[in-house]
């Protein structure tokens, strides 16, 4: 027997509520009335808690009391959109990854999948690797890819587990590029380039960049995929409308156009007017063999299911991204 439901409207579940992209989507469905929203995180000493201000939600919980909160509620809950992570790409901790990463997401889909709920969740791009065998979200290449780094790995873990039980024509997981934006004050180290760029040439006047370690690429010609946050919240938010309930499986979140670290910097100065001023220093010999010189998602998939015909003008534009970011948010550390 169905249960009666305690609000109108169900739950949606959002985990990593707090981060970057979470705080994001909370604002995107605030914005388009949904205020019925679990949200997920462990707050600590951090200042994510900002990130919530003038926010509309039911509850906050922490990680661990997730599962006991979800106890006889199942009838109540329309959708999980599950960001939350350990994303710190230098983590050496690999039982905690796998903990933390891999385990509870399992836990998590199982429930969800048990209930019949809707099952969203953050893979990355960092599971391609060094791009040797391409950015292209098809499910027939997860076995080949080869992630650099234990975080990377522990995120490929849940997209090969999803496949081996059948579950990807059951859920949605999305494979972030390098989301810069609002929001992002607390990740410290784990903050954009974008972020620490601009901070740089307010301290400074310079920027610092890796020299390259890959003789493919001359220094600061190292290439991402810079995706501007509101643009990757829509894209995942898009995913919980009635209209695109039926699509599943892995997909990337990304432009298809990567920039070269220059090119940021040369925009960065341009925009703040400031004189260009650039500094290449050594890379860390830590992160030499894990570093991603190139990333390109290719976005074919994402946009023909969605029915985007002209991708740049869904898209945000790099400079006026990076221009609406330092003008709207970065000059008074404002949230979104």
């Amino acid at each position: 027997m169905k249960q009666k439901q305690i609000f109108e409207d169900q739950y949606i579940v959002v985990t990593g509520a707090a981060g970057m992209i979470g705080s994001g989507v909370v604002r995107y469905l605030n914005d388009q009335g949904r205020a019925h929203l679990l949200l997920v995180d462990d707050l600590g000493d951090t200042d994510k808690w900002k990130n919530l201000v003038n926010k509309q939600f039911l509850e906050i919980i922490s990680k661990e009391e997730l599962f006991s909160f979800l106890e006889g509620r199942e009838n109540e809950i329309e959708a999980f959109v599950h960001l939350g992570a350990c994303t710190d790409t230098t983590e050496k901790d690999a039982d905690y990854l796998l903990e933390n990463n891999y385990r509870f997401t399992v836990r998590l889909a199982e429930y969800a999948l048990t209930h019949e709920h809707r099952f969203i969740y953050a893979s990355s791009a960092a599971t391609y690797g060094n791009g040797s065998n391409g950015f292209t979200d098809s499910h027939d290449l997860l076995e080949k890819l080869r992630p650099l780094n234990m975080y990377g790995y522990s995120k490929h873990l849940f997209d090969l587990w999803a496949k081996k039980e059948n579950v990807l024509d059951k859920i949605v997981g999305l494979k972030y590029f390098n989301v810069f934006g609002p929001n992002e004050y607390h990740k410290g180290s784990m903050s954009s380039m974008i972020y620490k760029m601009f901070r740089s040439i307010q301290k400074e006047g310079k920027i610092r960049l890796f020299r390259s370690n890959d003789p493919s690429f001359t220094d600061g010609e190292q290439k991402r995929d810079f995706i501007y946050v509101k643009d990757a919240v829509k894209m995942t938010c898009a995913l919980l409308e009635d209209s695109f309930r039926e699509i599943s499986g892995i997909y990337n979140i990304g432009t298809g156009t990567p920039v070269s670290f220059n090119d940021v910097a040369e925009l960065l100065f341009n925009i703040t007017g400031k004189k260009k001023n650039i500094e290449y220093i050594p890379m860390p010999r830590d992160i030499e063999d894990k570093f991603q010189n190139y990333t390109c998602a290719n976005m074919q998939k994402y946009f023909v299911q969605h029915n985007i015909v002209d991708p740049k003008a869904f898209l945000t534009p790099l400079e006026d991204a990076i221009k609406d970011y330092i003008t709207q948010y970065l000059m008074e550390e404002k949230t979104w």
